[in-house]
């Protein structure tokens, strides 16, 4: 990561550990953080460096979303000579989908995400939590699909991802209104797994949680990830067939015979992390 990365990550006991640590500028989404998150996250996963993510910030917001300062002077908005806006609006279109694909990088990666969300979770911080595998919030939280109230549609991943976490009217509503949904209605509507009294009770749960999930076998973690993933996106006979197909290929007896020995031996089992990935010939 660079000096100016608004990132930070620390890696122990199997879980990396990534902030947001720009308190003073409500955690927003510069350049940086564009550049910076999708390429930590993909290390992590490709280089089997850690077992779970953890995705938290500092300060008093998780995140305001968008910094504007993304889309000072870029190409893709500014239109041609001609004034023909239509090869402009093309190269805008890759520019979102490359802001996209930052957070398809947490959906993608082969290890789960946990978000710890406190304060405001506002516009592209809602389209980043949305792509993680669980979310928890303290009592002060609150996710706004801010972009209605600025005249856009919201397009870095809040619709595809929340309409498969929320009920089709809440969603709805969030999204023609631009209304805040607090920590305990989003416990209610099932957007969050659990919600605490503040920061610090709600990191020490969730990074409890993460060491938990990190004892267990990393190649059927990785694998029920990969099938919950699929499931949310076919049907049920294509999310059967799938995980027939996993097993048969990807099964480790070796893991189960190790979790068994454990049990009897009264200690904790020992597995072998997931293999780095080749990236290049």
């Amino acid at each position: 990561m660079t000096e100016t990365s608004p990132i930070s990550v620390d890696i122990a006991d199997g879980v990396a550990h990534v902030r947001l640590i720009r308190p003073d500028k409500l955690n927003a989404m510069n350049k940086a953080f564009w550049r910076d998150l999708p390429a930590l996250i993909r290390n992590i996963s490709d280089n089997a460096r850690a077992r779970v993510i953890v995705i938290s910030s500092e300060g008093k917001h998780f995140s305001s979303g968008m910094d504007l300062s993304v889309f000072a002077e870029d190409p893709a908005l500014n239109a041609p000579a001609t004034g023909d806006t239509t090869v402009g609006n093309e190269a805008f279109r890759h520019l979102v989908a490359l802001l996209q694909d930052s957070f398809s990088a947490l959906d993608e990666a082969r290890m789960p995400v946990l978000a710890a969300i406190q304060g405001g979770c506002i516009g592209g911080a809602v389209d980043m939590v949305s792509a993680c595998d669980i979310r928890y919030a303290t009592a002060d939280a609150f996710f706004q699909i801010h972009e209605i109230n600025i005249g856009m549609t919201a397009d870095v991943g809040t619709f595809p991802r929340l309409c498969k976490l929320l009920p089709d009217g809440a969603l709805r509503e969030l999204a023609y209104t631009g209304r805040r949904l607090g920590a305990q209605k989003a416990l209610a509507l099932g957007l969050v797994t659990e919600v605490y009294p503040d920061q610090a009770t709600m990191l020490e749960a969730v990074m409890a949680t993460a060491r938990e999930i990190a004892s267990k076998a990393p190649l059927a973690i990785a694998g029920t990830k990969m099938m919950i993933n699929y499931a949310r996106d076919h049907t049920i006979a294509e999310g059967l067939d799938r995980i027939a197909l996993w097993q048969a290929g990807m099964h480790s007896r070796a893991a189960m015979a190790e979790a068994f020995r454990a049990q009897q031996d009264k200690r904790t089992p020992v597995y072998p992390d997931l293999a780095p990935l080749r990236k290049e010939l």
